[in-house]
């Protein structure tokens, strides 16, 4: 029998510590946990990973012995990963160390037909439904600032199932010039806002469209909103008009992903 090119699997817990120094002094390592997160990551071309630390269970659910260049493999009980990431955290018996995905640019969006841009949404669970809607709905970017957003693993990485590895996320330092040259691009920006008059559903059918969301606590920022060209709310029919801004953002995608394709008659 051939001897597996990593050998055998070392019982060895994940590091402690929360970013790692990349081999060869590149940019900082991140954590991804959860079975979806992770197999999305290893199937990622653009995705390096350094190492897994799986159960014997998660291993085989992965089928991490198949991959062709797999990185070494540590086998951990879940109680190691535990330890290294909280007793709460569902990680489903497996974590990976990678290096941060390549950072694309604003330009690079010009040939984009949907984007989703943040105006300082923190809570990694929210950002991390957003990506996964937006996986699913064919985003082609989403635009955050690089301040007052969540870390791009962890928490993150989790709740978007997979979104992160699809979707490109654009950190800019400034959202207001952002949104003025996704305008500059073409796109047709839209804020949702529950206290807005127009509807989302009654826009015309854009070539390029932008859709803007606001912090759960506190909306759109001012300038944010005058950046707009225009704000909309999505139509409810019950006694509560907010929705939780990860709803909001599957909602208002599904809907732009029919006014796209033509098919939303109202």
């Amino acid at each position: 029998m051939t001897p597996h090119p990593q050998g055998r699997h070392a019982k060895e817990r994940p590091r402690r510590t929360g970013r790692q120094a990349a081999p060869g002094g590149g940019e900082e390592s991140v954590r991804i946990y959860g079975l979806h997160a992770v197999e999305a990551a290893l199937a990622n071309p653009k995705r390096r990973v350094l190492a897994i630390h799986a159960t014997l269970n998660a291993s085989e659910r992965l089928a991490l012995t198949a991959l062709p260049e797999r990185p070494p493999l540590h086998t951990v009980s879940p109680r190691d990963l535990d330890r290294v990431l909280g007793p709460d955290t569902v990680h489903q018996g497996v974590l990976i160390e990678a290096e941060p995905l390549p950072e694309p640019a604003l330009a690079d969006l010009h040939a984009a037909r949907l984007v989703v841009v943040l105006d300082q949404i923190t809570d990694p669970h929210n950002v991390g439904a957003i990506l996964r809607s937006a996986a699913a709905f064919g985003v082609d970017g989403l635009v955050m600032t690089a301040r007052h957003s969540p870390p791009l693993h962890g928490a993150l990485a989790k709740a978007a199932s997979g979104g992160l590895e699809h979707v490109p996320v654009l950190l800019v330092p400034n959202l207001a010039r952002a949104l003025s040259e996704l305008g500059e691009m073409g796109f047709l920006r839209i804020g949702l806002d529950s206290g807005s008059s127009e509807r989302f559903e009654d826009m015309p059918e854009p070539e390029k469209l932008a859709i803007v969301l606001g912090a759960e606590d506190r909306g759109l920022r001012r300038l944010t909103g005058e950046l707009c060209d225009v704000i909309c709310t999505l139509s409810t029919a019950g006694p509560i008009r907010s929705l939780n801004v990860s709803n909001a953002a599957a909602i208002a995608l599904h809907a732009a992903h029919l006014k796209m394709q033509g098919r939303l008659e109202l």
